[in-house]
């Protein structure tokens, strides 16, 4: 009896301390849990509940379907979606590719590399706006630095107006895009590489294997869970963009650089450029749009990485 009362004061000592382990657990994912409430959960509901009215900030009017009547023949808002794949298109065309390249010449531990990791990862650490108006300068039609280099090297014969242009403002774009984000996939794709065994290089080695060869079949397929990763923050981050864009060439020249993001800006906070109200009940619906469309690109991207890791 002793010994079965030892073992019940034991068992209730354990379920007592489960139950302060428990509390202390849940003490410690408070502030998380309110801080996910406060700046996600709530925006989120928030969000919807002004979907249904013409709300400016002060005072808030049900309409009821218009803002998804107005939304079905908002051609502006429909071309910013169509801006924003051919955006995303033109980024991950370059960058991907370009960080990747400028990894393996990185890993081969030439002369300096530290240094140009560094040189190459800084771009990342710059605000948007910072960047945005440093690339105005770079840009500029008239004493701007790249026509000024262009015309000295005698590439082009008369200054290109990268950002009046309806033709080149998109690759003005992209370019700060590639400049600002490369080297942060560069660094996914350096520690990759890092975690390679060497072994696998030697024995490549040993089997008669040149670089390109190593690179395609070897680096490539071991690096390819990273890959996966890099294309899923590249395209979601490419669909989001819109502060530099901003800065840069505010959308224009007329709406050629819109991306959806930037015209969901300008409908929830207006434009310095215009005198038109806010309409936050409109740019609401959008956003939630918008969340959309992003969530199906990345559906549609995890289905197709999944399909060809079993066909692999």
């Amino acid at each position: 009896m002793a010994g079965n009362d030892g073992r019940g004061k034991k068992r209730i000592k354990l379920r007592s301390g489960g139950s302060h382990e428990g509390l202390a657990s849940f003490l410690m994912l408070l502030p998380a849990i309110i801080f996910l409430i406060v700046c996600s959960i709530y925006p989120f509901i928030w969000i919807f509940r002004y979907i249904c009215y013409n709300y400016n900030g002060f005072t808030a009017t049900y309409t009821g379907a218009a803002n998804f009547e107005r939304m079905l023949s908002d051609k502006t808002f429909w071309m910013s979606v169509v801006h924003t794949f051919e955006y995303a298109f033109y980024k991950l065309l370059f960058i991907i590719p370009l960080a990747l390249i400028i990894a393996v010449i990185l890993h081969t531990k030439i002369m300096g590399s530290n240094v140009f990791r560094g040189v190459y990862f800084m771009p990342t650490v710059i605000s948007s706006s910072i960047a945005g108006m440093i690339f105005t300068f770079i840009f500029a039609t008239k004493n701007g630095i790249l026509n000024s280099v262009l015309q000295s090297l005698h590439i082009v014969s008369s200054p290109i107006p990268w950002l009046t242009g309806t033709n080149v403002v998109m690759a003005a774009v992209t370019i700060l895009a590639i400049w600002g984000g490369f080297g942060n996939y560069m660094l996914y794709f350096t520690s990759g590489m890092d975690s390679i065994s060497n072994d696998v290089y030697e024995s490549a080695k040993i089997d008669g294997a040149n670089g390109v060869q190593t690179f395609f079949y070897v680096t490539l397929p071991m690096l390819s869970p990273v890959l996966k990763v890099v294309l899923m923050l590249a395209i979601t981050g490419a669909f989001k963009d819109y502060e530099a864009i901003m800065v840069l060439s505010d959308g224009g020249p007329g709406n050629r650089s819109m991306v959806m993001f930037l015209y969901i800006y300008r409908m929830i906070f207006g434009s310095t450029t215009s005198t038109a109200a806010v309409q936050i009940g409109y740019g609401a619906l959008l956003s939630v749009v918008a969340a959309v469309i992003v969530g199906i690109v990345t559906a549609i991207y995890l289905f197709i990485s999944r399909k060809l890791d079993d066909v692999v």
